[in-house]
């Protein structure tokens, strides 16, 4: 079994570059389906959104055409858990997001999975 180790900063930052990858392609909403723990939340402006939901709302959106992910922070949390936390700019067309995140990971059943992801505008 995989334990935190000092490569978690590198390891959270993967995964979360592997979602805004997703999001890029159009596949966000197929990634945290994957990617989230059954009972994982994703807390937005104006809603608070299961895994099924995750999923609809990266359909009816559309993609983001790039991003840059700024100060990230990792907290360790016991031996199998973490929360990256940053800045992340996001641009689309004319529309540009300014966005502060928290993603907790959860190592389970051999991947690190999306528990909870919070983002607020900046």
């Amino acid at each position: 079994m995989t334990e935190i180790t000092d490569d978690l900063p590198a390891r959270l930052l993967h995964e979360e570059h592997a979602g805004w990858k997703a999001i890029l392609e159009g596949h966000g909403g197929e990634h945290y389906q994957r990617a989230m723990t059954r009972d994982g939340l994703m807390v937005v402006e104006g809603a608070v959104l299961g895994r099924d939901e995750v999923r609809a709302a990266f359909r009816s959106a559309p993609p983001w055409e790039s991003y840059e992910l700024h100060e990230p922070a990792v907290i360790r949390l016991g031996d199998h858990a973490g929360v990256l936390v940053y800045r992340a700019v996001a641009r689309r067309g004319d529309e540009t997001a300014d966005l502060r995140m928290s993603t907790t990971y959860l190592y389970d059943d051999g991947a690190w999975r999306v528990a909870a992801h919070q983002q607020t505008p900046a």
